[in-house]
C-alpha cells in the first residue's frame, strides 16, 4: 500500500500542478461546445422526447471530457517516463503489478472525475434538470474513466514516441467519441449507421451516463452496464497480464 500510495500521489500531483491545462482547459472546451451547439441547433431539434437539446448535450460533453482526460493522463505519464528514462526508478522498487496498475489508473480516474464534475458545473446553467438517478451517473462515470485509464496505460506501453501516442488519440479515441452520440441520438441515424453505433463501446458509456440524468436512453441502461462492465474487466485482465510480462517496460 505504501508503494501504491506513493505512485498514486506522484501521478495526482503531476496533473494537479498544471491544473489550468489538465482540468480547467477541458472545462472551457466543453463550455464552448455547449455554447456553439446550443446556439446553432438547440432551438431546432429535440434529440430525446421531452428533453431540450441544451440539456441533452451536457452528459455527453461531460463523459467525452472525462474519458479523453482519463486516457491522456495515464498514456502521457507512462510514455514520458519511458522516453526520459526515469521509468527505471518506478520499476526498481518492489512495487507489485496490481499496485502499479492501480496507481496509474486511479490517478486517471480521479482526473477524469474532476474534469467531469467541472464540465457539469459550468454547463448546468444551460438547463440541466435534477438528476434522475445518482447511482447510475456515478457508476458509468467511474467505469468510463476506468476503461479509458486502462486504455491509456496500454497506449503508453505500445507507443514508442509521442506522435504514435497521438495516433491513438486522433484515429481511435476521437472518432469513437464523436460517433458515440455525444451530439445526437443514434435513433436519428439511418438503420445502417445505427447498427454500426452499437459496436462502439463509448456509445454505451455515454448512453448509460445520460440515463442517470434523464431516465431516458437509446438502449436499456442494463445493456449499457453489461457492455461497459465487461469491457472494463476484459481490458483490465489483458493489461495486467501485459504489465506482468514486462513487455516494452523491462528492457
Amino acid at each position: 500500500m505504501i508503494g501504491f500510495y506513493t505512485l498514486f500521489k506522484k501521478e495526482v500531483l503531476r496533473f494537479w500542478k498544471v491544473g489550468l491545462q489538465t482540468v480547467a482547459a477541458p472545462m472551457l472546451t466543453a463550455l464552448l461546445y455547449q455554447m456553439i451547439f446550443s446556439h446553432a441547433v438547440g432551438r431546432h431539434i429535440e434529440a430525446l422526447p421531452d428533453i431540450p437539446y441544451n440539456a441533452f448535450l451536457i452528459p455527453g460533453l461531460a463523459m467525452m471530457s472525462m474519458t479523453q482526460n482519463a486516457f491522456a493522463n495515464a498514456s502521457s505519464s507512462l510514455i514520458q517516463s519511458r522516453i526520459t528514462g526515469n521509468l527505471v526508478f518506478i520499476l526498481l522498487p518492489p512495487l507489485s503489478v496490481p499496485a502499479f496498475f492501480s496507481a496509474y489508473v486511479g490517478a486517471s480516474v480521479l482526473r477524469g472525475l474532476l474534469v467531469g464534475l467541472g464540465v457539469v458545473a459550468v454547463t448546468a446553467p444551460f438547463g440541466l434538470p435534477m438528476p434522475h438517478n445518482i447511482s447510475w451517473i456515478l457508476t458509468f462515470a467511474l467505469l468510463g474513466c476506468f476503461i479509458m485509464g486502462i486504455f491509456g496505460l496500454l497506449a503508453g506501453i505500445v507507443a514508442e514516441k509521442f506522435d504514435q501516442l497521438a495516433m491513438f488519440q486522433n484515429f481511435l479515441i476521437m472518432p469513437l467519441t464523436f460517433l458515440s452520440g455525444v451530439f445526437y441520438s443514434i435513433n436519428s441515424l439511418p438503420p445502417f449507421w445505427r447498427s454500426v453505433s452499437h459496436f462502439n463501446p463509448v456509445f454505451y458509456m455515454i448512453d448509460g451516463f445520460r440515463y442517470g440524468f434523464f431516465g431516458v436512453s437509446d438502449v436499456s441502461p442494463w445493456l449499457s452496464l453489461t457492455v461497459v462492465a465487461t469491457a472494463a474487466a476484459v481490458l483490465a485482465v489483458f493489461v495486467l497480464a501485459l504489465l506482468k510480462s514486462g513487455w516494452k517496460l523491462r528492457v
